[in-house]
């Protein structure tokens, strides 16, 4: 690869190259942090109108609604602080992902519970709770988490 400075001379950055070194530097951190913060936001916002929906039936529908606001505060507080993002943003990263995948596993057994069950599998699968919503919090979790282990800019 060659390198970004030349004898003095600042050579251009486009496309990738400007991603990697943003990398490099650290500056992505601070933007991962803050598309957790947002996402954190937006999927728990879904969540609840999607689990009003089914009114709450299960007290575990709860949880990522709650988690929402919990991994939007440790994303901003990981934009504005090392120390909240090498803390709090993997703990409350960590929480969402471990959720996700529960609501993965609920989502299934809720799928698993409709007349038919498994045998009926494709109109279950459209009919009953989301299979892959989970998996999205999951990501907005893995987001957080990656921001809390990249190097952050001085």
């Amino acid at each position: 690869m060659k390198p970004l400075i030349k004898r003095g001379h600042a050579e251009p950055v486009h496309g990738i190259d400007r991603f990697v070194r943003n990398v490099r530097t650290g500056r992505f951190e601070r933007s991962l942090s803050g598309l957790t913060a947002a996402g954190a936001l937006v999927t728990a916002a879904e969540i609840y109108l999607e689990h009003d929906k089914a009114s709450f039936g299960n007290k575990w529908m709860w949880a990522p609604v709650a988690l929402g606001p919990v991994g939007a505060a440790a994303g901003v507080a990981g934009v504005v602080s090392h120390r909240a993002a090498k803390t709090a943003l993997p703990l409350a990263s960590a929480a969402i992902v471990a959720n996700g995948l529960q609501g993965t596993w609920l989502h299934l057994r809720g799928i698993r519970q409709k007349p038919g069950g498994f045998s009926n599998l494709r109109y279950n699968v459209e009919m009953g709770p989301p299979l892959f919503a989970p998996l999205l919090v999951t990501l907005v979790g893995g987001l957080g988490l990656l921001a809390s282990v990249l190097r952050r800019e001085r």
